[in-house]
């Protein structure tokens, strides 16, 4: 499957699941009451993320930034949990964007 192919799919499929819902049409317009409904995390995710926003100093704004990230690498995998393998990956997306753009 081509790489424009997974993001049709994931699209698609966060088009379903934001379906009648008012100004939220992708991971990215998520906001808490949203976050806290398609963002489940099981207790490894959540010892991950504890780990992380301790060791680089996040905020809680990046959590949730990490969270729908995490979201939207799950739905490229096609995977309706978010699993502890799409948190590390977003929280080195989050590690990348710091060291690229901090001042």
């Amino acid at each position: 499957m081509t790489i424009r192919q997974r993001v049709v799919q994931a699209r698609q499929i966060q088009a379903r699941r934001f379906e009648g819902r008012k100004d939220v049409f992708s991971n990215a317009d998520m906001e808490a009451k949203e976050i806290k409904e398609f963002c489940q995390i099981d207790e490894k995710g959540a010892e991950l993320l504890k780990m992380a926003m301790n060791k680089l100093g996040l905020s809680a704004r990046a959590y949730d930034r990490i969270l729908k990230v995490a979201r939207t690498i799950a739905d490229l995998s096609q995977s309706e949990q978010i699993r502890p393998d799409h948190f590390g990956e977003a929280v080195q997306y989050r590690s990348l964007d710091r060291n690229f753009y901090a001042p």
